[in-house]
């Protein structure tokens, strides 16, 4: 059994079309239908029932389906350990982080990272989801969580500072109180979130009005002068049309961590991307 064919399995069970599973892979619908049909052939099952919404596991499917994980770690494992071991600073260095962190804090490093190794092209991923490192979405990740993997390499990097803001032309809210103001919020599903539990217990009379899981869309939002949102401050410092409220107290920080897989760790184009970053934040510090 061939790990291609294996890896086309898993994107398929995963993904549940055809679909999914070639822009998972880069690959086109008919290569997919096409080596299914013969890993099927191959084992002599059928593994998927084919139905209008979509490919359903069978029960021989299901059956094999810690095998063909165990198959695809053990590949994973290979290209890792192999990509760790590149000694040229050229190819690819994917980023994981939220969109804020991509928009506002990563752009003077990718600058001056591009400048010193122009050879190495850097792709940005960002959004709620998270990438990989395990299975190479991502080289590197930046997180307000610690990574719970222990093949994660992480460091604390910095404490996050936040900030109160409305529009520049927007009356001052009394703190404590909040009435006559609306806020702008975050969605909580994905998790917790301690700077906007402040921020509703310290305008207990604002009135929420929207809620974005986006900080540029919050920032943005502010701006119009829609309501009182709380921004990390490298995010509402640079958004022109926002002020910063001096207020008896300040939201509660929070930690930002760096992480990568730790086969990775003597790939020479990523930690040329770590020293720059850690060059960044003393730079930032001093």
């Amino acid at each position: 059994m061939e790990w291609n064919d294996v890896r086309i399995f898993l994107a398929l069970a995963r993904s549940g079309t055809l679909g999914g599973a070639a822009r998972a892979l880069h690959l086109s619908h008919p290569t997919i239908g096409r080596r299914l049909r013969a890993l099927e052939q191959a084992t002599g099952h059928t593994l998927f029932q084919r139905t209008v919404d979509g490919f359903i596991l069978t029960e021989e499917g299901n059956a094999i389906i810690p095998l063909a994980e165990q198959m695809e770690e053990g590949a994973l494992a290979m290209e890792r350990r192999l990509a760790g071991q590149e000694q040229n600073l050229q190819g690819t260095l994917r980023i994981s982080s939220a969109d804020w962190f991509g928009a506002y804090v990563l752009p003077p490093i990718i600058s001056d990272y591009a400048k010193a190794y122009p050879h190495v092209d850097v792709e940005i991923l960002t959004g709620t989801r998270l990438f990989s490192l395990a299975q190479r979405e991502a080289d590197i990740a930046f997180r307000i969580v610690p990574f719970d993997s222990p093949d994660v390499v992480q460091r604390r990097l910095i404490q996050l500072a936040y900030g109160v803001y409305v529009a520049v032309d927007s009356p001052e809210p009394i703190y404590g109180d909040g009435a006559g103001f609306r806020l702008i919020t975050h969605d909580t599903s994905t998790g917790q979130f301690p700077d906007i539990a402040w921020l509703t217990e310290s305008f207990p009379n604002a009135r929420p009005v929207l809620r974005s899981n986006n900080r540029n869309v919050q920032g943005r939002m502010c701006r119009q002068g829609i309501g009182i949102a709380v921004l990390p401050q490298v995010v509402g410092n640079q958004v022109v049309g926002l002020r910063r409220l001096n207020l008896p107290a300040e939201p509660p920080t929070r930690d930002i961590w760096m992480g990568y897989h730790r086969d990775m760790r003597r790939l020479h184009r990523l930690r040329a991307f770590i020293d720059t970053v850690t060059d960044h934040i003393a730079n930032a510090r001093s």
